[in-house]
């Protein structure tokens, strides 16, 4: 008779997270933007428009690294977080062209994206908690900006915090990357929690 032998699945191994090119990408994002300004103040419109779209195509990269980044603490998290990062690009770049009239302020994305954000940082093992406190406060003070009253006499503070948070994240992520041991030891752990939590799949094989 034939014995039946049931072999288990190894994981795959995680992908190693890429600290300091995310910090590049971050501060890439921030020359374009500062250039678009500038070329707006001087009514270069069409550059300032094309130089937008870089900037924004800059963001979605450091999206979807900052997702791959984040997986380990929190997959569901950093995914939410990812779409809203996405959302918010989307309503910013349509936002660039005269004839769309935005009916939601990006910042109704951009907000939640730098709260959740912050809670990862706070959260993981591999990152200075002290860039997660800063990224979220920089999440409410952009979230703050939707309600003119309250940053009525307060938006240059919260303009001054906003930048002072995704700089020193930017800063810290091109100097020192994140720990990487720190990383693997997040990420085997968030393996090892899902192979706890569904059924692991198996082969079958069958020999004479």
């Amino acid at each position: 008779m034939s014995s039946t032998i049931i072999t288990q699945r190894k994981p795959e191994s995680s992908p190693q997270p890429r600290g300091r090119l995310t910090g590049v990408v971050y501060l890439l994002y921030f020359l374009m933007a500062i250039l678009a300004q500038l070329l707006t103040g001087r009514n270069f419109d069409f550059f300032a428009n094309a130089t937008n779209l870089i900037s924004i195509g800059f963001y979605l990269a450091l999206t979807l690294l900052f997702y791959g980044m984040f997986k380990p603490v929190s997959r569901g998290l950093s995914l939410l977080a990812a779409l809203f990062s996405l959302a918010g690009c989307v309503v910013m770049g349509l936002g660039i062209f005269p004839a769309t009239t935005l009916l939601v302020n990006p910042l109704l994305f951009f907000g939640p994206y730098c709260l959740l954000i912050g809670y990862l940082v706070f959260r993981s093992t591999f990152l200075p908690r002290i860039l997660g406190v800063l990224m979220a406060l920089a999440g409410l003070g952009w979230l703050a900006f939707l309600s003119p009253s309250i940053v009525q006499h307060l938006a240059i503070y919260i303009e001054g915090l906003g930048i002072l948070a995704e700089a020193s994240l930017m800063l810290w992520l091109i100097v020192k990357g994140v720990n990487l041991q720190r990383w693997n030891e997040q990420a085997s752990k968030g393996m090892k929690a899902a192979l706890r939590h569904s059924s692991a799949p198996t082969e079958l094989s069958w020999t004479d």
